[in-house]
């Protein structure tokens, strides 16, 4: 199972000089440090690599020699938008013989646990998609954006917030982009949606999250 840990992002809502996955988290520890750890001590995972913003690449690399991890084998620049930074990961290995899965976490969620890991490695023995996700405790407005009037009410029981890591067989990912980019109107925050969109033939199972597997977005957060 190789990882793909996202970091391509800027960080502009953190307010700082510097991207949030390079802000200390714990332990004199960044944000980045904590999620790298988190796969590379996972037995289930053989490789890791890190989509990085194209400006701070040598400061990660500089922190992965700091650190000794060894399965890190690739720090490649991402793209402006989150799908971008999904398709260099799949360029990078399409030479790869593609009978693996490929798991793509954000790296503004450092609290991943082992447990969510292992899950989702078991949940493959049976499925070729899995996602993590928790059930939502909350009621979800479906709103007319143009008036900010409530269209529709879903129900509460089919609704859960979306987490990562995602992950799937590559050649279901791969195959899933490809026809996304064929389409002119295609636009997506996350590569479950690709895939449910394109490749609907190919069911996503979901595990239970955590409460805790939040994601660092704003300044409060890292308290």
């Amino acid at each position: 199972m190789i990882a793909v840990l996202l970091a391509g992002g800027t960080g502009s809502r953190m307010n700082s000089d510097k991207p949030k996955q390079f802000l200390p988290l714990s332990d004199g520890r960044s944000v980045l440090e904590h999620t790298v750890d988190a796969f590379e001590q996972h037995s289930d995972i053989d490789e890791i690599c890190i989509v990085m913003n194209k400006a701070w690449i040598t400061t990660t690399q500089d922190i992965i020699a700091q650190n000794g991890w060894k399965k890190v084998q690739h720090v490649i620049a991402g793209g402006s938008e989150r799908y971008l930074s999904t398709l260099a990961a799949i360029e990078c290995y399409l030479e790869r013989d593609d009978d693996f899965v490929m798991l793509l976490h954000d790296v503004a969620r450092p609290f991943v646990s082992q447990q969510i890991i292992s899950d989702v490695a078991a949940a493959f023995q049976k499925h070729d998609a899995v996602a993590v996700g928790i059930p939502s405790t909350d009621t979800i407005w479906q709103v007319n954006p143009f008036n900010s009037t409530i269209q529709r009410i879903p129900e509460r029981t089919m609704m859960w917030r979306a987490q990562t890591p995602q992950a799937f067989r590559f050649p279901q990912l791969r195959d899933a982009y490809q026809r996304a980019l064929q389409d002119p109107q295609f636009h997506a925050t996350d590569d479950c949606g690709v895939v449910a969109h394109y490749m609907p033939e190919t069911k996503i199972h979901i595990v239970k999250g955590s409460e805790e597997n939040i994601k660092i977005t704003r300044p409060g957060d890292l308290k």
